[in-house]
């Protein structure tokens, strides 16, 4: 694609090395070729597509610029012409008006000399302004003929420029017929303009001869000009047809569009899918369809592109609003699943405070019940070293009793040293 908008702009460079004002059919075929072959740009093409129509841009920028320079020299360049014949036109009047009054035979020849050198004059200047070609040129006709109706010398010279003047007018009037055959109708219409010019430069024919080789041309003419106007109405006819056929297209798209954005809502992503072949295949048939009238081509195609434009949008907001969906439907169950570790943790922490607890308690109790066992062999070691103590002072025989008291005090102050033991621990 880019390679081929690429020779495009080359072949527009290489015609603007030529003369801007007779290119300007090549240029309007490679805008359009231009254009065309941009709607089929792909997305990811875009960036190298923008750079090239840049380009074909600021060449089409320079053929206007250089066109119009062109252009206004030539209008002022008409303008100055117009302005000659003018002049010149006053000197034939004058010598007309002289004629008129009534001429000597020696004024008639010094007369005659200088209109000829005024028509050769005429003849070296150029065209004038379209809107004053007709005028001029029928008054330097009414000059010439004038002149020569007034003037009575020489019949034989007037009637050999007559004879000449028929001659090239008759060259005209082949010319004319033989461009019936041209094919090319816009290039005959063209050859046709210059025809009519030359003829408007010739002087007049016999008076008998000039109704005569007038409706030769004329007929010659109208033929060109009908088939002229026949090859533009039939190139509107089918401009009308392609914006008929434009037109159903984007009544499609139009109802393609508002069909998916609402069948999607209960039918989902293959609606979307479904929806984008048949765009497809309109853009498809979009491309073959030639150009509709001027006049609607730009605002039937800003119709097109803008429902395109607005069909994939919706589209790619469709899969955004899916995809953001999706994503926030996992990080739902991301959340969900780290709230029920929260919890798992939670009910853990919970079962060691339990159970620290439950150990703490059984801790404390034990202690407690040391603590009293501790007491009480506390006790039991004193009433014992008590009783020791008595039997040893009442009685000297009673060995037997106190061995077992002290014993019995040995067994006790083992078990309060480990109980000692265990409360260090706990």
């Amino acid at each position: 694609m880019a390679s081929t908008r690429q020779q495009i702009i080359e072949e527009l460079q290489n015609l603007l090395s030529q003369d801007v004002t007779e290119i300007k059919e090549q240029v309007d075929q490679l805008k359009n070729r231009f254009y065309k072959e941009a709607e089929e740009v792909e997305e990811e093409a875009k960036e190298t597509e923008e750079a090239l129509e840049q380009q074909f841009k600021e060449l089409l920028t320079e053929y206007k610029t250089r066109k119009a320079e062109i252009t206004a020299k030539a209008t002022q360049e008409l303008q100055a012409n117009l302005e000659r014949k003018n002049v010149i036109l006053e000197q034939m009047k004058a010598i007309v008006e002289s004629g008129e009054a009534g001429l000597e035979n020696e004024e008639w020849k010094s007369a005659t000399e200088r209109m000829k050198a005024l028509q050769a004059e005429w003849k070296t200047i150029g065209a004038v302004p379209a809107p004053e070609a007709q005028n001029i040129r029928k008054a330097y006709q009414r000059c010439q003929e004038q002149f020569y109706d007034l003037v009575k010398i020489n019949i034989e010279l007037r009637d050999l420029d007559f004879k000449k003047n028929l001659e090239l007018k008759t060259k005209l009037c082949e010319a004319a017929e033989k461009l019936q055959n041209n094919e090319n109708i816009v290039e005959a219409s063209r050859a046709l303009q210059q025809l009519h010019d030359e003829w408007a430069e010739i002087g007049p024919v016999a008076r008998e001869l000039r109704e005569e080789i007038w409706n030769r041309f004329k007929t010659a003419s109208s033929i060109i000009n009908k088939k002229h106007q026949a090859y533009f109405d039939n190139i509107h006819a089918k401009e009308k047809e392609n914006l008929e056929r434009k037109q159903a297209l984007v009544a499609q798209l139009t109802e393609l569009l508002n069909n998916a954005t609402e069948q999607a809502k209960q039918e989902g992503a293959k609606v979307w899918e479904e929806t984008t072949k048949q765009v497809q295949e309109i853009q498809a048939e979009w491309r073959k369809i030639g150009f509709a009238p001027k006049k609607f081509n730009q605002s039937i195609y800003d119709q097109y592109r803008t429902l395109c434009d607005e069909f994939f949008q919706a589209k790619n907001a469709y899969f955004k609003t899916r995809r953001e969906e999706w994503k926030a439907r996992a990080e739902q169950r991301k959340a969900r699943e780290e709230q029920r570790k929260a919890r798992e943790e939670q009910r853990k922490a919970r079962a060691e405070q339990r159970a620290e607890h439950r150990a703490e308690q059984r801790i404390a109790k034990t202690e407690d019940q040391l603590l009293r066992i501790r007491e009480r062999l506390r006790q039991e070691i004193k009433v014992a070293e008590n009783n020791i103590l008595f039997f040893t002072a009442k009685s000297k025989t009673a060995n037997k009793l106190v061995d077992g008291l002290q014993s019995k005090i040995d067994e006790l102050k083992k078990q309060l040293d480990d109980i000692n033991k265990r409360l260090e621990e706990e």
